[in-house]
């Protein structure tokens, strides 16, 4: 009885476990729903269709002049299906202190970004943001999974909402990798 038990036991453990990697292949970052930095909800299906950069940010930090990088690639790549997403995250040494509106203002003014910017949010350990745990799963991204290490890791979706690259924050979002990866994902079909 206690073996047919545990049997069972081992049973439902592994379907979940199955159900929870069917979940996380089914998603996309396409498939979430987030705040934009004005507090209201933006659901990420509206970029479906196009090649996105998400990128996690903060206005304190060393490569905080990638804002710079960020805003002439989207400049150069907006009006052929690119986007940056960009989520301000406060986990790295306290990097982001400010608020949302704070975050605004110090994006426009100093970086005169005009590519989206999100609501702050978890982007490591507790309290992690859905979309930050989709992108960093070894379930639903193997190839690119992992957590975030520091301020401005890049991850280059698909089309259809697919994680196909990461980039450390030592990577500039202009470098030739980065570059050559965004071309080829907008090339695709």
């Amino acid at each position: 009885m206690i073996k047919l038990s545990l049997l069972v036991a081992a049973a439902l453990v592994l379907s979940a476990a199955n159900a929870r990697a069917a979940d996380a292949k089914d998603k996309n970052v396409y498939s979430f729903t987030m705040k934009d930095i004005d507090g209201k909800p933006a659901d990420l299906s509206q970029y479906k269709g196009k090649v996105a950069l998400v990128v996690n940010v903060a206005s304190k930090c060393g490569y905080t002049p990638q804002y710079k990088n960020l805003e002439a690639v989207y400049e150069q790549y907006k009006d052929k299906g690119f986007e940056i997403l960009a989520f301000p995250a406060n986990e790295f040494k306290q990097q982001e202190p400010g608020s949302n509106a704070q975050i605004k203002e110090f994006c426009t003014s100093t970086y005169h970004t005009q590519f989206p910017l999100f609501s702050k949010i978890v982007v490591k350990g507790e309290g992690q943001a859905p979309l930050y745990q989709y992108l960093t799963s070894t379930e639903a991204n193997p190839q690119t999974a992992g957590d975030i290490k520091w301020n401005f890791t890049k991850f280059l979706v698909s089309k259809d909402g697919k994680v196909v690259a990461r980039f450390e924050p030592k990577v500039k979002p202009d470098d030739k990798e980065v570059i050559d990866a965004i071309e080829k994902e907008l090339a695709k079909g």
